[in-house]
């Protein structure tokens, strides 16, 4: 299952952003209003918890200055990434897309396509308001 997100203008640069989203931290700022728990676990790996989901832990998998951050599970149950390209603009703005893509059985992917896709969106739009 792969899912995108619109792309964000944002009012940083992109070194900015990608600084902003390599500390794990950062993304409770992020997180939709729904969210019921979050918990920096290391410097790499942080745990969180929407209502009415089970508690996921992220782990950084990937960062390639300053244009990608991968985030990946830390669980092998629900294999996924969430990869947010960071292009600059140029004049202090650049633009960010999230990226997901998981390996689920299509009863699965039924099932939470419309809330991932929900999720991503408010990340994105998120991002955006940096």
């Amino acid at each position: 299952m792969n899912l995108e997100s619109p792309t964000v203008t944002v009012n940083k640069s992109a070194e900015d952003v990608f600084e902003f989203l390599t500390k794990v931290e950062n993304f409770e700022q992020l997180m939709p209003e729904s969210k019921q728990k979050f918990e920096k676990i290391s410097d790499s790996r942080f745990l969180f918890q929407l209502k009415g989901m089970p508690e996921l832990v992220l782990d950084q998998k990937e960062n390639t200055s300053p244009s990608k951050v991968v985030l990946g599970a830390a669980s092998d149950k629900l294999p996924f990434t969430l990869t947010a390209d960071i292009i600059d603009s140029g004049d202090g703005k650049s633009t960010t897309k999230l990226t997901f893509d998981g390996q689920f059985n299509a009863m699965m992917s039924m099932m939470i396509k419309n809330p991932i896709q929900n999720f991503i969106n408010t990340l994105s739009e998120n991002i955006g308001k940096l």
